[in-house]
């Protein structure tokens, strides 16, 4: 079976070299030598000044929300074609989430019915960049400085991702990474809050810690745990060495899957100012319910496994029913897209045949 995605991993003999070292020093986790060299390559890798490691993506969003300490029930405007991690973080700390309709061609926020949700209650927007496509973050920023609103984004797709020449992780109040292992870069589980100043970074690093302070003399706040340990970071400090090539692999699969299928389908359309793109996914769009369900049905004849993402959306599952259901855009979206098998191990030969099974279904 070919599945839609497949984790990259380092040398197995170079892994177990270096973890090796753990059963001496016994230091596994809280802060360890591999934790703080990967918060220090990963800065400098994505050009930010700001960055906490975390244990995995969605406590990275629900700190990134506690930084702020919005107040219970506040209204935090959000997307509900994203992995239902972005949704259950706001419920997680006591937001309403008011879902927005997406962009027909970006798959991110529309800059219209956002703009059309905006009310008193409303405290900050949740913005995902969908698939690694960058939002259309000038016009979020003008949005949320008119109302006085704080912006965070779900950056899980975006690692590397550069906008007009700087990453798309310096913008808004804070941004969030998943590094888990499906990612483009991961460390099995994990994932990264960015903040744009230092007080927000110790309060981060508080919050991650159960709420105490630097030198652990007092608990000043109320935390969690959500550290990551030395075999994530072992495993991430490695990755890194590697993902540049993992991403030019990509990129050599997504523009072979394009050429072969640009009469056949419909793409995402980029945001013409990306700069560096991570080639994360290879969604395609249909152009109905029953032609994507007939294609997925062929593909998985012939024991490829591809992934019908985002579907449902998230205001669909039965938990979300009494949330805003008004987004027929994305409603739309999510019934036609298909996501294809893609990874840097997928070998060309494949991506032809997953592509000639396509064209044959369409005809």
């Amino acid at each position: 079976m070919i599945n839609v995605t497949k984790p990259s991993m380092p040398d197995y003999s170079r892994y177990c070299e270096t973890i090796q070292g753990l059963w001496e020093t016994r230091h596994l986790t809280d802060n360890g030598k591999h934790v703080i060299d990967l918060e220090e390559q990963l800065k400098e890798y994505l050009r930010v000044s700001y960055l906490s490691l975390l244990a995995n993506g969605t406590l990275a969003i629900q700190i990134a929300l506690s930084l702020f300490d919005f107040e219970i029930g506040s209204h935090i405007l959000t997307t509900p074609f994203s992995y239902i991690a972005t949704s259950s973080a706001l419920l997680w700390e006591k937001c309403i989430p008011v879902f927005v309709d997406i962009d027909a061609e970006s798959y991110n926020l529309s800059i219209s019915d956002l703009a059309k949700k905006i009310t008193k209650k409303t405290k900050a927007i949740l913005a995902v960049h969908s698939f690694g496509c960058p939002c259309e973050v000038e016009k979020i920023d003008a949005l949320a400085k008119e109302y006085g609103l704080k912006v965070i984004y779900d950056a899980a797709h975006a690692f590397a991702i550069e906008y007009k020449g700087k990453s798309i992780l310096n913008f808004g109040d804070a941004s969030t990474l998943s590094f888990q292992a499906t990612k483009v870069f991961h460390t099995v589980e994990g994932g990264a809050i960015i903040v744009n100043n230092r007080d927000k970074l110790s309060k981060a690093n508080q919050l991650k810690y159960f709420g105490y302070k630097k030198d652990k003399s007092d608990v000043v706040t109320m935390g969690t745990n959500a550290k990551m340990n030395e075999f994530q970071a072992i495993m991430g400090l490695l990755n890194l060495e590697l993902v540049d090539e993992w991403i030019l692999k990509r990129k050599a699969l997504y523009e072979l899957y394009w050429e072969e299928l640009k009469d056949y389908t419909t793409f995402q359309k980029l945001n013409e100012n990306i700069t560096r793109y991570n080639y994360i996914y290879m969604p395609v769009l249909f152009g109905s319910h029953e032609l994507r369900e007939k294609v997925y049905e062929r593909l998985v004849e012939n024991q490829i496994n591809p992934r019908k993402y985002f579907y449902p959306i998230i205001n669909k599952f039965s938990y979300y029913q009494g949330f805003n259901q008004d987004t027929p855009v994305a409603l739309d979206i999510s019934a036609r897209i298909l996501h294809l098998p893609l990874y840097p191990d997928l070998q060309r030969e494949k991506v032809l045949e997953i592509c000639s099974i396509i064209k044959k279904a369409i005809r």
